[in-house]
C-alpha cells in the first residue's frame, strides 16, 4: 500500500532528524526556543504536511549530516554523504512563521511571548511556575532539565498568574489559529504538586475562550486534586515518568525517583478514572539508559491502565548536566516506536483522540507517525518484551 510505505518513511525520516538534529543557517520563520522546561533547543517544521519539532541549537545539530537550505523553490532539506555532495531530499519542507500574538504586550508592558509560547504548529505552551524545588541542587534535580535557564535570561516572568495565561490564550487563538493549550509548571513547596495554580489558570482561560487543555504535574498527595482540576476546565492530564529503570531513575531524576513507580501507577489509576482513557500521559524520553524491552514493557503496562506512553527521544539542552549525553540512535528509536505503536495499534488509545496535550501534538517525537504506519500496513513484529524490575505488575 503506498499510503502505509509513505507513512512509514515520513516517520523513519522524521526519527532521523530528531536524533540527529538539523544544521539551518538563519532560515526565517518561527525560530523556536532555547533552554527553559521540557524539551527545547528545537525549532518546528513542516514535512510533507506533518509538523515536527527538529533539534536545531543543541551542539550535536551542528554536526548532523541533514542541512535546510532556502532554494529557489523554497525550502529544501539535504543530507551530506560521506565523501560526496549534499544530496536533496524529496519531501515538502516548511517553517511555520513567527505567530501574530508574538508582537503584543500586556497593559503593563510584559510581552506576550514571555508569558506563552508556540509549539509546533497550533499549540499554546506555558510554564506557569519557572522554578522547582529542586533545580538549584543538582544532586536532586532532574539531570535533563533547563527550567530555569530562560528565566536567568530573562525571556520569562517567575510565575504567569492566570489572568495572564488567559488573556494570551484569547489573542493566540484569536490571531493564530491556536488549538490546545498545554500548562506545566515546576514542582512547588506544596502537597498539590502544583495543581492549585494550573485549576486557577484553566478556570480563568475557559472563561476567556474555549480551548481544549492539558495540564502537567506529578502526581498530588491528595487525589482530590484530578478532580479539582477537572472541575476547572483541564481537559487532559500528564504526569511524567521520563524514565523507568530503578538505577536510571536514581542517576538521572534522583529527587523526583523518590516517588515510586508504584506511586506513579496509583496516581495514573486515580487520574484516569477521573479523566477517563487515554485523556492520561506520560513522557518516556528514551536513550537516557533504560532499555528498549523496559521501554516496552512499561509503555504495555500504561497502555493496559488507559495511559498514553509518550515515547520521545532524548536531545541534550545546553548548559544541563546532560549537555554532553549522546541522543538514541535511530535504530533504537524505531525498535521501540514500532513495538509501541503495535500495542497503540490493538488498544483503545490514539493521540489523535485526546483533548489536548504533548501526545496529541505529536511533534516532538515520531510515535504517531509509526501509530499511523501500524494501523494501515502489516508492520514488523517487534520482540516481545520481559517486564524489568519495576516496571512490570506489582508483586505484592
Amino acid at each position: 500500500m503506498a499510503e502505509s510505505r509513505d507513512a512509514a518513511a515520513l516517520a523513519r525520516l522524521v526519527t532521523d532528524l530528531q536524533v540527529q538534529g538539523l544544521v539551518e543557517p538563519g532560515v526565517p520563520g518561527n525560530q523556536g526556543r532555547r533552554g527553559g522546561a521540557g524539551p527545547s533547543d528545537h525549532r518546528a517544521l513542516t514535512l510533507d504536511g506533518t509538523t515536527v519539532m527538529v533539534p536545531v541549537y543543541s551542539s550535536a545539530a551542528q554536526r548532523s549530516p541533514f542541512r535546510l537550505e532556502a532554494g529557489g523553490a523554497g525550502l529544501e532539506l539535504q543530507r551530506e554523504a560521506p565523501l560526496a555532495p549534499a544530496t536533496p531530499l524529496v519531501v515538502g519542507v516548511e517553517a511555520p512563521p513567527e505567530p501574530r500574538f508574538y508582537g503584543l504586550h500586556t497593559a503593563d508592558g510584559t510581552p506576550y511571548r514571555s508569558i506563552a509560547l508556540l509549539h509546533s504548529r497550533d499549540v499554546l505552551a506555558t510554564t506557569l511556575l519557572q522554578t522547582c524545588i529542586r533545580f538549584r541542587d543538582r544532586s536532586q534535580s532532574c539531570q535533563f532539565c533547563a527550567i530555569e535557564q530562560s528565566l536567568e535570561d530573562g525571556r520569562t516572568l517567575v510565575r504567569k498568574t492566570p489572568a495572564q495565561v488567559a488573556e494570551v490564550a484569547e489573542a493566540a487563538v484569536r490571531l493564530d489559529g491556536v488549538r490546545q493549550l498545554v500548562m506545566t509548571t515546576g514542582t512547588p513547596n506544596s502537597d498539590d504538586r502544583g495543581a492549585r495554580l494550573l485549576a486557577e489558570t484553566a478556570a480563568a482561560v475557559k472563561a476567556r475562550v474555549t480551548l481544549p487543555i492539558q495540564a502537567q504535574c506529578e502526581p498530588p498527595e491528595d487525589p482530590i486534586w484530578f478532580q479539582r482540576m477537572k472541575d476547572a476546565g483541564v481537559d487532559s492530564l500528564g504526569m511524567h515518568l521520563e524514565v523507568v529503570e530503578p538505577e536510571v531513575r536514581r542517576r538521572i531524576l534522583p529527587g523526583k525517583a523518590e516517588l515510586s513507580l508504584e506511586r506513579y501507577f496509583e496516581a495514573f489509576e486515580q487520574a484516569v478514572a477521573v479523566f477517563g482513557r487515554g485523556e492520561v500521559s506520560t513522557y518516556l524520553l528514551a536513550g537516557l539508559g533504560d532499555s528498549a524491552a523496559a521501554i516496552v514493557a512499561c509503555s504495555e503496562r500504561l497502555i493496559a491502565a488507559g495511559v498514553y506512553p509518550f515515547v520521545v527521544p532524548f536531545v541534550p539542552i545546553s548548559g544541563t548536566p546532560l549537555e554532553h549525553h549522546p541522543a538514541p540512535s535511530a535504530a533504537f528509536m524505531v525498535e521501540v516506536y514500532t513495538a509501541v505503536a503495535e500495542q497503540l495499534a490493538a488498544s483503545d488509545l490514539r493521540a489523535a483522540a485526546m483533548s489536548a496535550g504533548c501526545a496529541k501534538c505529536g511533534a516532538c517525537s515520531a510515535l504517531s507517525l509509526f501509530e499511523q504506519a501500524a494501523t494501515t500496513s502489516d508492520a514488523p513484529s517487534a520482540p516481545s518484551a520481559t517486564p524489568p524490575t519495576g516496571c512490570g505488575p506489582s508483586s505484592s
